[in-house]
């Protein structure tokens, strides 16, 4: 997200969306690179994705404004000279990747914490962007299928699914799980006649499987990779 498209780039979904502003804007990741992401673009830092950010802010044309897939030590970065705060911070975040310190940095902040792959994204699918760049996500566990999962389900009559959603929720974290399916999209919203205790969540907790899903390769190599210590080589 170079600064000098943010304006000019949101102007145009709210041109599409027939709008004058939008509620939250994200800089979906912390790496810039040209407009068909065919090429990193090692000049930008973090402070300067925020600058814009914090132009389209000033103006009135969104609400707030956060990042997605950003490290914390980026979020601190960033804080040392923002004018405007971070207001939200969008990760993958579920059962076997948690993200304990990342909530702790937003917490320290006042950032609200929003959580995407909340189920562990078991519909994830390979693909490749415009500009040749393949999106290849490594196999993984599937949590609907944890052992600790299926018991909280079986003590509170609940889907695996509704366990993991509820995990989040009961960590102070805000979900947005998605579906095309009409029955899924409704328990999914079945959440709020029962609460994990702090003994369901030590018990989900206990799993020594830890993995991130989505570590985007696209952005290896770039000053600005937030994952790059996570790398394996």
């Amino acid at each position: 997200l170079s600064p000098d498209d943010t304006e000019g780039s949101l102007r145009e979904s709210l041109r599409l969306l027939q709008l004058e502003y939008v509620d939250l804007y994200l800089a979906h990741m912390p790496a810039c690179f040209n407009h068909d992401m065919s090429e990193q673009v090692h000049s930008v830092t973090v402070q300067d994705v925020w600058r814009g950010l914090e132009g389209v802010y000033k103006k009135g044309l969104t609400k707030a404004i956060g990042v997605s897939n950003w490290s914390g030590e980026q979020i601190e970065r960033v804080l040392k000279t923002a004018e405007v705060p971070i207001h939200n911070c969008q990760v993958e975040l579920y059962l076997y990747w948690p993200q304990h310190e990342l909530h702790e940095v937003c917490k320290k902040h006042n950032i609200s914490l929003t959580s995407y792959a909340s189920l562990g994204s078991p519909g994830r699918v390979n693909f490749s962007l415009p500009g040749g760049v393949k999106l290849e996500w490594a196999p993984a566990p599937n949590a609907l299928d944890d052992p600790n999962v299926k018991q909280l389900g079986a003590k509170y009559s609940k889907t695996p699914a509704q366990i993991l959603l509820r995990y989040v929720m009961d960590r102070n974290i805000a979900i947005i799980p998605k579906s095309v399916t009409p029955s899924r999209i409704v328990e999914n919203f079945q959440l709020f006649d029962f609460k994990l205790n702090a003994e369901d969540i030590k018990l989900l907790e206990s799993t020594k499987h830890r993995q991130r899903l989505f570590l985007q390769d696209f952005m290896e190599g770039h000053p600005e990779d937030p994952f790059k210590n996570e790398r394996k080589h």
